[in-house]
């Protein structure tokens, strides 16, 4: 991350959501009529408490979640001390004998320590009487934390009663958008925010999400996580809910964080004069809660060993096969996170790619491990047989010593072995399995298409899709690694990260401080090569990668079809709408005419559009298209809705009543062009219209139809990732040469660069600098002038004959450098502070 001179600015009307005027509005209200709610001082708490009891299904279900997680951590800790010190394993495992007077069967109490021989043992043993101090503090600071989460959760269930008019029965019947528009419109009756006259939902998402954004941001800029070589492992990336925890605490809440509340950055960190001041200061932090967790890491690696015995033995004990599933790690869900995206919107896309994630990772199962797998599970297999048999014969069998445990192993062994052993009906077809990958999770690496039978690419997905085993063993070695990284790796990126906050930190109108990123302007923050060419002004170094910005944008609209975006972000969608409607169409209009052609449309060499080839691609996709593009644009109800029914199925995890969706949709979706294409937004499952098709029903039927318009938005905005895409992927084409933040060299001739590595004659030119002379077409050739824009200073580039650097793109976000003649300098000028130069572009390993 390179260091960037720009200020923290408070945020124009470009960027404002308030009405015009409106901007530094303090709304009035005579201390009579004033509501329960008006002016709630801290509404990020109050935001994130109404959607926590939403996510939780109401007041009583996180009451019984709360008193449990108390009870948890009471019994994991008693019943570990009563193991230890209060069992006598000597009778248990039969090595000495129990005199009885009237029966010779020892029961389960003979091997229960009498009570004052328990206690005895455990004030004799210090490091237990440690362990219960430190247990009983946290539990204390538990206790105290539930008792005022009560409180504070009362008043957010009085608000659902008497504000919104909701009981706590009928709330899980409710979608979020539609407590979300009921939130808007009771900020005209309570003014729960003084400063606006009316709330966005961006504002709600802003303040729900204002920390969330900000990990998101820093991970896009591969400021986080920590990424480092192991022996033998190659390149990992560590990310744990233990690291990620003390970053929160580093930057957000903890004692000396940026922030002073949960709103507003801390003065000093806006400036950029005392940069190196405070680097120092954040170095120094960073070092002290290193080594406090460096102190803590007994205790804490005992508590995670004995949390996670407790948790998953008998999970593994019932499905031994489970270790062998796999789940989306916690870097994998910060990564493909969009900005603005709720913790239910994201494992809602999230678990919707599971299973072709599945399938994905399962092609590349070892032919090695495969023939080892099945030879040991034959010998394991042949002497369970035997066992089973001769128990059946007679039952006296298992009380041989170790017989009924070499049984339990056996049959753990087998279903082990069948894990590595694929499915004989298995078809290898990683390219189609990755484009309905990306359909749901909406990003992936350039060098991932094209590539999805190669093992680096299922290597580099391993890292997003980890096995369960994995995820498990990196949480118990977290307490062991995390003080490390923050003592030696975090520190040195103090000086990134104050850059970081100072340069993407913005103050919104009646939101606070939030991360710029977080506004989703294509015009600060858009790339070029995300069809963001001729909109954006962002420079390199403010430019989101993977094209975040671009469909962070294209998925809260799609979301929340009632916001306003600003101008240049409304033009963006519209035309981005526009493109894939117009495509769309060409698509429908080759394959619906001519409809005996469609099964060896594959073999042809041009296919009739872009949304043409992408419905020659994996099934899902050709029958998304066709359904959800014919029903929202020709009236192709017949074939649009069920085909668009087979899309839903073939997209979505829930397998039920999809006939029953369908018929909702049939009768109930809005089927007018003006209707679905106004203002730039298409036909999507909003809360408004949910509201309105479930008023009159059953909960059950408002609830199934706030379903199906969730699934048909889905649907949508998957339609606009693959699109962009593969629209990016085609514009991408023809690039030889690529350096740390996309830059690549190109030519009036469109020849290709010499591979020594020596550029032409003229300046090197990229998408990724706005052009001076006139606006270029998309994927046109640029001109020889370019300017490179700063934070509002622009600095003239001229053609020149300069040495290049060839680079190489590593996973998620990284650059590598590949050969290097000598590096290209930028002039410097030769007077002026350090604030004052442009950002110096570092290499990422």
């Amino acid at each position: 991350m390179a260091h960037f001179d720009t200020e923290y600015q408070r945020l124009e009307t470009s960027y404002n959501d308030s009405p015009p005027g409106e901007e530094n509005l303090l709304v009035h209200v005579p201390e009579g009529s004033k509501s329960q709610w008006h002016h709630i001082e801290n509404l990020d708490l109050f935001f994130q408490r109404i959607y926590n009891l939403h996510q939780k299904n109401g007041f009583t279900c996180m009451l019984l979640g709360e008193i449990f997680e108390l009870v948890q951590l009471v019994f994991v800790v008693t019943f570990t001390v009563f193991l230890v010190n209060c069992v006598d394993y000597d009778i248990l495992f039969a090595n000495k004998l129990v005199n009885h007077t009237d029966s010779s069967k020892v029961t389960l109490p003979d091997a229960f320590l009498p009570v004052d021989v328990c206690g005895a043992r455990i004030r004799d043993n210090v490091f237990v009487i440690f362990i219960l101090v430190i247990s009983g503090v946290f539990w204390l600071h538990r206790l105290i934390k539930f008792i005022y989460n009560i409180c504070c959760y009362w008043e957010i269930r009085s608000f659902y009663i008497n504000a919104l008019k909701m009981s706590m029965a009928d709330l899980p019947y409710f979608t979020w958008q539609e407590m979300q528009a009921r939130i808007v419109e009771i900020q005209k009756e309570h003014q729960i925010c003084i400063h606006k006259k009316e709330l966005t939902e961006l504002d709600i998402y802003h303040r729900i999400l204002r920390f969330k954004n900000y990990m998101v941001a820093m991970v896009n800029k591969s400021l986080l996580p920590v990424r480092f070589r192991a022996p033998l492992l190659g390149d990992i990336v560590f990310y744990t809910r233990g690291l990620k925890y003390n970053f929160e605490l580093i930057f957000f809440w903890g004692p000396g964080s940026l922030f002073e509340n949960e709103w507003s950055l801390k003065p000093e960190y806006k400036r950029g004069s005392n940069r190196l001041e405070l680097a120092d200061k954040l170095s120094t932090r960073i070092l002290w809660i290193g080594v406090a967790n460096l102190l803590l890491c007994p205790v804490i690696l005992i508590w995670q060993i004995l949390y996670a015995f407790f948790s998953y033995t008998e999970v593994i004990k019932r499905e031994p096969g489970s270790l062998g599933a796999r789940c989306w790690s916690l870097y994998g869900r910060c990564y493909l996170r969009h900005f603005n995206e709720l913790d239910h919107e994201l494992m809602s896309r999230l678990s919707k790619g599971y299973k072709a994630s599945s399938k994905y990772m399962n092609c590349f199962m070892s032919p090695l491990l495969t023939v080892v797998a099945k030879n040991v599970a034959f010998f394991a297999g042949s002497i369970l047989a035997v066992l089973i048999a001769l128990t059946i014969y007679d039952e006296d069998v298992l009380a041989v010593e170790h017989v009924l445990t070499s049984i339990t192993l056996l049959g753990v062994c087998i279903t082990v072995c069948r894990s590595f052993i694929p499915d004989k009906h298995l078809v290898f077809c990683p390219e189609q399995l990755l484009k309905v990958i990306l359909a749901h999770i909406h990003y992936m690496p350039d060098h991932w298409q094209g590539n999805a039978h190669r093992y680096e690419t299922r290597d580099e997905f391993a890292q997003l899709f980890q096995y369960k085993a994995v995820f498990i063993m990196e949480e118990l070695l977290s307490p062991v690694i995390t003080p490390f990284i923050l003592i030696f790796c975090l520190r040195r990126k103090s000086l990134e990260i104050i850059d970081f906050f100072r340069n993407f930190t913005v103050e919104v109108v009646g939101v606070g401080d939030t991360c710029s990123f977080a506004q989703m302007d294509v015009r600060q923050h858009g790339h070029p090569a995300w069809m963001s060419a001729g909109k954006t002004e962002a420079s390199i170094y403010q430019q989101a990668e993977d094209g975040k910005t671009e469909l962070s944008l294209m998925h809260f609209a799609i979301t929340n079809p009632h916001w306003q975006p600003p101008r240049e972000s409304t033009n963006f969608i519209s035309q981005l709408k526009e493109k894939v409607h117009r495509e769309a169409i060409c698509g429908q209009q080759g394959i619906l005419t001519e409809n005996h052609i469609f099964s060896s449309i594959q073999s042809e060499s041009e296919p009739h559009s872009l949304i043409a080839n992408l419905l020659v691609g994996p099934p899902s996709l050709a029958s998304l298209n066709l359904g959800r593009e014919a029903s929202m644009t020709n009236h192709v109800v017949d074939v649009g809705l069920a085909d668009g029914a087979s899309a839903l199925r073939s997209f979505s995890p829930l397998s039920t009543s999809q006939h029953l969706r369908s018929s909702y949709a049939s009768t109930r979706l809005p089927r007018s062009d003006s209707a679905a294409l106004g203002g730039g937004r298409a036909m999507v499952g909003s809360g408004t219209d949910a509201r309105t098709a479930s008023s009159g029903s059953s909960a059950w039927e408002g609830q199934l139809n706030s379903m199906v318009l969730s699934e048909y938005a889905s649907t949508e905005m998957s339609i606009h990732a693959v699109y962009m895409h593969e629209l990016h992927k085609q514009q991408s084409r023809g690039q030889l040469s690529r350096h740390t933040w996309h830059r690549q060299d190109s030519d009036e001739s469109s020849e290709g660069i010499p591979d020594d590595g020596e550029a032409p004659r003229n300046l090197p030119r990229s998408n990724t600098f706005p052009c001076a002379g006139t606006p270029q077409q998309e994927g046109a050739p640029l001109h020889n002038t370019a300017q490179r824009r700063y934070g509002g200073t622009t600095e003239s580039l001229s053609g020149g004959s300069r040495p290049m650097a060839r680079f190489s793109r590593i996973p998620m976000g990284g650059w590598a450098e590949e050969a290097q003649a000598s590096r290209l300098h930028d002039p410097v000028p030769e007077e002026g502070s350090e604030d004052e130069l442009p950002p110096h572009i570092h290499k990422v390993t």
